[in-house]
């Protein structure tokens, strides 16, 4: 019986395709992985890659992309507006079909070691595979960016790693973990004042006392204000739910919702939820359902 699992890794790239282009390489090196899709941000300066197949490849894969990344991505020289840590950023694992959490949270311990061990970076595991509670949660380690990371030669106690050097070479922090699926979902405003956009990511997102299982940040994204958004739990809290809240938030500070963006893939019952012309996914298309990507590329037996 065939088994998959996905992993969403996040570069800090977004403007040399060259990089990306190695970076993608290396990961469609490894047997029986496939990579089901990838897109790049000016703006974040950073690429999202999503790639699947047998666990054990997975994390062969993830491997090699993150060694490439270390190698041609110096967070010295890095700038832009998306959190981040390090050259190989995120890299959750995700599991797909007759692979369970538990499962990927061993993967994610299993890369984690041999990535500080091997490529001497510093690994925080987060999400199902995090060992402390509040590494739980992305944000809490990504707090502060690179930057605030960089100030110390050496990692705090309370910011220690939980593989690799305290010490932080070129490439950064990385974090490894293991969550359900995904989606991350951008709303453009009718309005270039990224203050608005904050203000309405404030009034969504769970931290701040809005919808459930949701993350918001507010940036300035090709000269307009975009609401960035990622659903965590996509049953609970729908794409529908979420731009509504957008949508009401922005009437009421008397801007529009302009068009919305999906990054990555979505599962089809996230989007047979919604109505098309109401999300207004400016890019979608059928490349953009995961049953779909995994179709063509593995023939699951089942959905």
């Amino acid at each position: 019986m065939q088994r998959i699992v996905e992993c969403v890794a996040n570069f800090s790239e977004g403007r040399r395709t060259e990089v990306l282009g190695e970076i993608v390489a290396a990961i469609s090196s490894a047997k029986s992985v496939a990579v089901l899709g990838w897109e790049s941000d000016v703006d974040h300066n950073r690429s999202v890659v999503s790639f699947a197949g047998e666990p054990a490849a997975v994390v062969e894969a993830a491997f090699a992309g993150i060694q490439i990344a270390a190698a041609l991505i110096d967070m010295n020289c890095h700038s832009g507006q998306h959190p981040r840590i390090g050259a190989a950023d995120v890299l959750p694992f995700v599991p797909l079909y007759n692979v369970s959490m538990a499962d990927c949270v061993r993967l994610a311990r299993a890369l984690g070691t041999r990535v500080g061990k091997e490529l001497r970076i510093p690994v925080f595991l987060y999400g199902e595979a995090a060992l402390r509670d509040r590494n739980r949660k992305l944000a809490n380690i990504r707090r502060g960016g690179y930057e605030r990371l960089r100030e110390c030669n050496e990692l705090s106690d309370e910011r220690r790693p939980d593989f690799g050097p305290r010490v932080m070479g070129n490439a950064g922090a990385c974090a490894i973990g293991a969550r359900d699926i995904l989606i991350a979902f951008n709303v453009y405003l009718s309005t270039d004042d990224v203050a608005v956009a904050r203000r309405i990511a404030r009034a969504v997102r769970e931290s701040s006392g809005g919808l459930p299982h949701l993350m918001a940040l507010g940036f300035s994204v090709k000269g307009s204000a975009q609401v960035s958004m990622n659903l965590t739990n996509y049953r609970i809290t729908s794409i529908h739910r979420a731009l509504e809240a957008v949508r009401q938030e922005a009437q009421r500070l008397g801007v529009a919702v302009a068009g919305t963006e999906l990054i990555g893939l979505a599962p089809k019952a996230a989007l047979a939820a919604t109505e098309a012309s109401y999300v207004q996914i400016d890019n979608f298309s059928l490349e953009r359902v995961l049953e779909i990507q995994l179709a063509r590329r593995f023939a699951p037996s089942s959905e």
